[in-house]
């Protein structure tokens, strides 16, 4: 059985580093036995060119009829005037919507080859290997907003369905790596955060008893993860503390270039996408990092397809190329050599086994 995968380039770099996840995907199937179809389609900044929306319906039909979408980047400078519901980014929150997809699940590991490429003490990074469980379709991403002229508004909101849908996902997580959830909310000021740590507590009491969990600030949790990173397993979050904390935490990693993204349902397709975005001021010249958006093709082998050995086999070629010194300009240490975009994609293929 065949199949399709809908190619969402977008913007700026998207395209880039989605061509070398696809040539990634075709050649770990080809030797897998797994028979793949390239679907693309428009979405973003082009899609609103091309078409005045940011998500056209036949973009949006293509991808509830596939078995997984592959995402590279939205947005850029020239769409800053354009109107916040045809804005870019607007086409990715309805996507999600569209799709119904809730849990977004942002793994953030480190390697001993890359510790110079981050900020941090490599003292502060051994044995690092988080799975942060961000919730995806509530929050005030999605919330009334509003605007007059000399006062604006933004709602967040969340109804106890939507928290225990993602704790869920979480505690199955967190059963399957080392047991422990750390649950990020703000339930000292804000009454929705007050509403999660209820259900949270009540979800992982009841469901998963078995589980280590504990309850953080999202600001004392922003100063944690850089203090004692190490010390966490799974995080699970509400949708802009979410989107905040992950971008920190790649700095554990060295750059977020490296990491990817799986954006999960209740079926049907899975959304898979490098956490960065559009870069617009590389884009064309192939130098952006194509190692998120390749990891991101490993999630989708392991969550949509449920190729699992051959999700670990990129993961490994990625590795490797890391380990034997392969390195993009955003990770590499000063004065030491770096490929290109495609370069670094076809070190991840000569390494699959």
């Amino acid at each position: 059985m065949i199949a399709r995968i809908v190619v969402l380039g977008g913007d700026g770099v998207g395209p880039e580093v989605t061509a070398e996840a696809v040539r990634v995907l075709d050649r770990v199937a080809t030797r897998v036995g797994l028979e793949l179809e390239f679907v693309e389609q428009p979405v973003g900044g082009c899609a609103y060119d091309a078409h005045g929306s940011p998500l056209p319906p036949r973009t949006l039909e293509a991808c509830r009829a596939a078995a997984a979408v592959l995402l590279g980047a939205v947005g850029g400078p020239q769409w800053a005037d354009v109107p916040v519901h045809l804005r870019p980014e607007q086409g990715l929150l309805d996507l999600r919507k569209g799709l119904g997809l809730y849990a977004n699940l942002r793994p953030v590991v480190t390697t001993r080859a890359l510790m110079g490429a981050s900020p941090l003490k490599p003292e502060k990074l051994e044995d690092v290997d988080i799975m942060v469980v961000r919730e995806l379709t509530g929050g005030i991403y999605f919330g009334k907003r509003g605007r007059d002229a000399d006062r604006a508004y933004d709602t967040c909101e969340y109804t106890v369905g939507e928290i225990e849908r993602v704790c869920r996902v979480a505690g199955r997580l967190a059963k399957e790596r080392r047991g422990k959830v750390t649950s990020i909310d703000k339930a000292n000021v804000l009454e929705t955060s007050r509403l999660w740590r209820e259900t949270a507590t009540r979800v992982f009491r009841r469901e998963f008893p078995e589980l280590k969990v504990e309850h953080l600030l999202v600001d004392a949790a922003a100063m944690h993860l850089l203090s004692r990173p190490a010390d966490f397993d799974v995080l699970v979050t509400e949708n802009m503390f979410g989107d905040i904390l992950t971008d920190e935490a790649s700095m554990l990693a060295g750059s977020m270039g490296l990491l990817p993204s799986a954006s999960l349902g209740d079926g049907g397709p899975g959304l898979y996408e490098p956490i960065h975005g559009s870069a617009p001021d590389i884009a064309g010249r192939g130098v952006a990092n194509p190692c998120g958006a390749i990891l991101s093709a490993a999630m989708l082998l392991r969550h949509s397809l449920g190729a699992r050995e051959a999700a670990a086999a990129v993961e490994a070629a990625v590795a490797a190329a890391i380990e034997a010194g392969v390195r993009t300009r955003d990770i590499a240490a000063k004065g030491e050599a770096s490929v290109g975009t495609r370069e670094f994609g076809q070190a991840v293929i000569d390494r699959l086994p």
